[in-house]
């Protein structure tokens, strides 16, 4: 979904951009060959009619968001995995002390996790591909471009 101004807003679900288009809100600018309606394209692209003034995004601390910002990437083997397939880990234990921020918290798939289990990384002989940070409004861009790199409809929006 891009602003009036052409600037990314988000990625949204396909019900929503319609929901947007039906009430007049948003124009689509690029769409899918599929139709889901007669007459009614599945839109790719949408953009706001008025321009909408957003507030600097805070993002919230959430699984979802740890494994988009990772990747979905087990940031100790480097193995790529489904959602399903990771967990969540504290780089440092909460057993010691460590909390559930963006900064102690990354991707890890299950034989890691267990394999790490509540020593440090140091402790189990194990490096992080990179350290974790937190997302702000430049990494959200930037892994909108990620995600984009597979919609070849997407590119010309994401790159600014």
């Amino acid at each position: 979904m891009l602003n009036a101004s052409y600037e990314p807003v988000n990625i949204t679900r396909a019900r929503r951009a319609l929901v947007l288009l039906i009430k007049g809100v948003a124009v689509v600018e690029e769409a899918h060959d599929r139709f889901v309606h007669i007459g009614l394209q599945l839109p790719c692209v949408i953009r706001l009619r008025q321009y909408r003034r957003l507030p600097s995004r805070i993002q919230t601390l959430s699984r979802k968001n740890i494994l988009i910002r990772d990747g979905y990437i087990c940031q100790y083997c480097g193995g790529k995995f489904l959602s399903s397939e990771l967990e969540l880990e504290h780089v440092i234990p909460r057993a010691q002390g460590g909390q559930s921020a963006w900064e102690n918290l990354v991707a890890a798939c299950r034989d890691c996790n267990a394999r790490k289990a509540d020593r440090t990384p140091a402790e189990a002989g194990m490096k992080l591909l990179r350290q974790p940070r937190r997302v702000t409004i430049h990494t959200s861009r930037a892994l909108m471009r990620q995600t984009g790199i597979g919609e070849e409809k997407w590119r010309k929006y994401l790159y600014y």
